[in-house]
Formats: structure tokens, sequence, C-alpha cells
């Protein structure tokens, strides 16, 4: 690559291979989460039987966004990610805005995470006996994570592979399940997953939000490009797998939770529980037995300790290359000298993660309704407009440039694009009712530090650009 900057704080080069970026970034996704989570939700607020075709919807949706993400990605290897294709395609002030955009987000996602995972980790452990402040278990797995995301990419890899697989595992074993009885009563399996009457049925766009998350993370690929072996090839197989596995996944899991009720007996199930989480569970006890619904509350809890790591490990690594580019103190771009691990941003992240666990347990505030409800939803907001101007820098980069098809550089980069601003503009103006932050201030507070996210970091690029311009035009160069 002709515009390859050396540097001695490198991150460990050739750690990952295809199966471990798929794993690592499908962690962030937490699978079981969204199937025990997300998606019994996406039935009672949002469309119902409509739901499996909306992940095909969805899927396509993030295989255009995929099509100029790839496509790029074959030009830019840099950890940075969207900060590196905002850069190259729209500029350097436009990355540092999208830098400290990816910093909020992904760090308000953490923290919206360890209050879900000491909630649920409260719950799970006292059916054993274990009874303990919520907050414990949040505060074990803040510095589990922080331990992993110190040392070697490669052990995070590791654990997330076992994981993931383990999640994918004890879905499917229920799935078949439900599959081999011919679901509820016989006769659930006749499901009309194309009727588009139910596709457009109750609230449509709330589907599309609480199914959109079960693909957060996807975008991820490129924050491992200088950790991967043979980027350029690494890189698009696991994006291309991560959707792909995803979609299909939540597609044939969502029909047969249909059917493992029935299509004409699934609001009505469904509304009539206390919890609507439990939903699967319930089914995992009806088409197996209590053990495989048990060791699935167990790995529900390993899966959202999954999805903390993962955002962990995209944070560490963005803040190293915002220290390594001169938009964040120089300390941030110095990788450990052992384990070659970002390892200050990582430490940064840990205290703060720290932070927020105490006051919001200080404060006895509520570690779903409040911690998680609140915060995780700003991180969401911040992705999806971190994609929508990656698809714009996609557009402006080949533009400038020249290579690749119509195709996959301006016509699907332009659909994601539009729809990925919709989105954002949809989620700003409607945060108060998505988080039951209504009443509140909080209702444009919190989504509003995206936008001021964004503008901070432009005017770091400004400054970086005044002190240092042949260092404000590298900026987000490749490194692999």
């Amino acid at each position: 690559m002709s515009d390859f900057i050396e540097t001695g704080n490198r991150l460990r080069r050739n750690s990952l291979g295809v199966v471990a970026v798929t794993f690592m970034v499908i962690s962030a996704a937490a699978p079981l989460t969204g199937v025990a989570g997300a998606t019994p939700l996406a039935f009672l607020l949002g469309n119902g039987t409509g739901v499996p075709l909306t992940f095909i919807l969805l899927t396509l949706v993030m295989l255009a966004f995929a099509a100029g993400y790839v496509a790029m990605s074959r030009h830019v290897i840099n950890a940075g990610a969207f900060y590196a294709y905002a850069a190259r395609g729209l500029g350097g002030s436009w990355g540092g805005a999208v830098s400290i955009i990816a910093l909020v987000a992904y760090n308000t996602m953490q923290f919206g995470l360890i209050g879900l995972t000491g909630g649920i980790s409260a719950g799970v452990f006292s059916q054993f006996g274990l009874i303990l402040d919520w907050w414990v278990y949040s505060l074990i797995a803040v510095l589990l994570v922080g331990i992993l995301g110190y040392r070697q990419v490669d052990l995070s890899a590791k654990v997330m592979v076992v994981l993931v697989a383990l999640e994918y595992l004890v879905v499917l074993i229920v799935d078949f399940a439900i599959l081999a009885a011919g679901g509820a009563e016989g006769q659930g399996l006749a499901v009309d997953i194309f009727d588009m009457s139910a596709f457009t049925s109750g609230s449509l766009t709330a589907a599309i939000l609480f199914c959109l998350g079960s693909f957060i993370g996807i975008e991820a690929t490129t924050i491992y490009g200088e950790e991967a072996r043979d980027p350029e090839r690494t890189i698009p197989r696991a994006t291309y797998l991560s959707i792909l596995m995803i979609g299909v996944f939540f597609f044939f899991t969502t029909w047969l939770m249909i059917a493992g009720t029935g299509a004409d007996k699934l609001m009505e199930t469904l509304g009539g529980l206390e919890d609507p989480t439990a939903y699967f569970f319930i089914l995992a006890e009806t088409y197996t037995n209590p053990t495989v619904s048990m060791v699935a509350g167990l790995l529900l809890v390993s899966s959202l300790f999954a999805a903390l790591s993962a955002f962990h490990n995209y944070i560490a690594r963005y803040s190293y290359v915002a220290g390594r580019d001169g938009l964040l103190p120089e300390a941030f771009g110095r990788t450990h000298g052992t384990h070659q691990s970002p390892h200050i941003g990582s430490v940064v992240q840990t205290i703060g993660a720290l932070a927020v666990l105490a006051i919001f347990a200080g404060l006895g505030l509520d570690p779903i309704l409040n911690l998680f409800t609140w915060i995780s939803q700003v991180g969401t907001l911040g992705v999806i407009g971190m994609m929508g101007l990656t698809s714009l820098s996609v557009i402006a980069f080949f533009a400038r440039q020249g290579g690749g098809s119509v195709l996959s550089t301006k016509i699907l980069p332009a659909i994601a694009g539009l729809v990925m601003a919709a989105l954002f503009v949809f989620i700003f103006a409607t945060y108060g009712d998505l988080t039951g932050t209504t009443g509140g201030a909080l209702r444009w507070i919190l989504p509003s530090l995206i936008p001021l996210a964004g503008v901070v970091g432009f005017l770091l690029a400004q400054r970086l650009k005044a002190a240092d311009p042949e260092r404000f035009a590298r900026m987000g160069m490749n490194q692999g």
C-alpha cells in the first residue's frame, strides 16, 4: 500500500483469521440475548408474525451497506474503521467527528450492557441460591472484561469463539426440537412468513428497531483489520459471513418461535406474560426439558459477557487510533510492550465503566429499566449515524479515486445511507418513547450526546489541522 505508515506502536499482527474475526463480531450482536430479549419485544410491540420477514429485509439492507464497506476495506486497513473511512472519504474533519461519535456510542452501549448483565445475572444465579446485588455481578464482569482487553486480542478471540458457539448451540437445540415436534399441536409449522399483511401490521418501525439491534457489531470487522491475517481477504469474508449468519439464524429461529406457539396464539401468549423475555425459556422447557432452559439462562449471562468484551475491544481500538493520529493524547496511541494491545484505552474504558456503575448503584437506580434502557439506545443511534456517514464516505472515496463497480460503490451505499439516515432521524425524534424518558429532559439530552460528540470531534480535528497539517493529512491512512 502506497500510503502505509511506519509506526513503533503496532497492534498484534497476524493474530486473527476469518473465523476469529467473525465470532468476535457476532459476539457483539449477542445471538442469545437477541433471541431471548429483543425478538419477543419485536413480536409484541412490533409486527408480530411479520418479524421473520423483517429480518430478511434487514439482512438485505445490511448486505447493501456491506457492499460498499467491503469494497473500501480493500483500500483502507485501519483499526479506526468508521473513523478511517470518513477521514479517507470525507476528509480529516469528518473523520475526527466520527472518531468521537464512535467512542461515545460504544461506551454508552457498554455502560448499558453492564446494567443488563448485572440485572440478568442476579436473576439467573438466584435460582441456585446465590443471592447478590446486581452491581456485584456487573463489577465482576467489568473487571474480567478489562483483563481480557488488556491482554492479547487472540485470547479474547478464543473466549468469544467458545461462548458464541455455545449460544448458537442451545438455541438450535430448541429450534430443532420445535421442528421435530411439528410446532404447536403438530400443526404450527404452517406459518406464512411471506405474508405482507403481517409484515406491515402493528408497528413495523418498532420491529425494525428491535431487530436491528441483532446486527449491531457487524461493522466491526474492519476494526480488526490491522490484526487480521491477510486482511484484504479476511475482512470482506468475515463481514459477509457475519451478516449472513446473523440474518439466517434469526429468520430461522423467529419462524420456529412463532411455530412453537402457533401464529394465531402468539400475541395472546406474549401479552399474557409478565415478562415477555421469558418466552424463549418457556419454549425451551416445553419442547426440551428444564435442564436445557436452565443452561440457556446461564448462556444468556455468557452472551452478555461476550457482548461486553466485544464493545470493550472496539472502544480500546478507537481510543488507540485517536491517540495515534493526534486527536487524543499521545498515550492512547501506545500499545503494550508485551501484549501489543491498546492497553491505555482498555484501562481508561474500565475506569469509566466502574465510575458509571458506582453512580447508578449508589443512586439505587434499576440496572435494566434505567442503566440499560436509558443509555444503550444512545449507542444504537450513534452506530446508525456512523453507518450512514460511512455509506456517504464510500461514494465520495470512489468518486474521487475511481475503481469498483457502480452497484457496490454508488447504488447500494446510497440505498443503505438513506435507510440509515431515516432511522437516525426517527430514533432521535422518538427517543423518549423508546426509552421511557418521555417526561424529562433526558429525552433530548441523551440522544443529543451523539451530535455533540460529532461537534467535539470536528473541533479536535480542526485543532490538529492548525497545529500539525501534515499529521492531519495522514488521518485514516493505512496501517496494514
